[in-house]
């Protein structure tokens, strides 16, 4: 009974990973690093427990229902309120229009993806877990990077989670059985490398998550520049010969 719970765990493990990072995010900007840590470890949790329960042959609707929930609340609210903390809280009425607008798409995101078939081998918009991996580390550059910047790119983030835009589903990939004791050590490597290196750590995820938001940019510029080709190319071809 208790391994058939071990998927279930894992998803309400993520969800209270989501609500400390929240607080963590409160509580001032020498927090922001561990707040944004919490959601890339949700991110290692969410990605364990669909594996998990197919390896174990525990899936459920409860199960699925519960992920989303838990989702909605460590990729979409957490994320919004840490840019919210260290960024758009300056932005007034704006600020708080750009922070509920990201969560609110993620929602979208998620009830379009249980309520329609998928594409096999793919997501249909960028997944929630993705998006609010990238707004989490990407509020550590706050520094960097010009307010509206980063509004805009939060709102972009929150376009790609309810586009209709193809993303490669590396979910699928399974965990073999007999390696199912593996997944507390992978837990525990990544918590230690995180606590030791708390400012580099969610830095460096950053940079494969944002490549993995921007392929979908790129893939969408590609097909659209094919279709326009197409079109004048067969534009070329309906014109009389001389």
């Amino acid at each position: 009974m208790f391994v058939k719970s071990l998927p279930n765990m894992l998803t309400v493990s993520n969800l209270f990973l989501g609500i400390v990072a929240i607080i963590l995010a409160f509580q001032g900007n020498q927090y922001v690093e561990y707040a944004a840590i919490t959601v890339i470890i949700g991110m290692l949790m969410d990605g364990l427990d669909g594996r998990v329960a197919r390896m174990l042959n525990a899936q459920s609707e409860f199960g699925k229902e519960l992920d989303s929930l838990s989702d909605v609340i460590t990729f979409g609210v957490a994320p919004a309120f840490i840019m919210y903390v260290v960024a758009l809280q300056d932005l007034n009425l704006i600020g708080i229009f750009v922070t509920a607008v990201f969560p609110i798409c993620g929602a979208l995101r998620l009830a379009r993806f249980n309520v329609q078939a998928g594409v096999p081998g793919y997501f249909i918009g960028l997944p929630i877990t993705a998006a609010g991996g990238v707004l989490a580390t990407l509020a550590l550059y706050h520094h960097v990077f010009n307010v509206a910047l980063l509004a805009v790119s939060m709102l972009l983030l929150a376009f790609l989670m309810v586009s209709n835009i193809k993303y490669p589903n590396f979910k699928k990939v399974g965990i073999p059985k007999a390696a199912y004791w593996i997944t507390p050590i992978i837990v525990a490597i990544v918590v230690v490398f995180a606590v030791k290196y708390p400012q580099q750590f969610p830095k460096i995820v950053f940079l494969p998550l944002a490549f993995y938001a921007l392929y979908g940019i790129k893939k969408n510029v590609d097909l659209l520049l094919k279709k326009l080709r197409k079109e004048k190319k067969e534009e070329n071809e309906s014109l009389p010969f001389e």
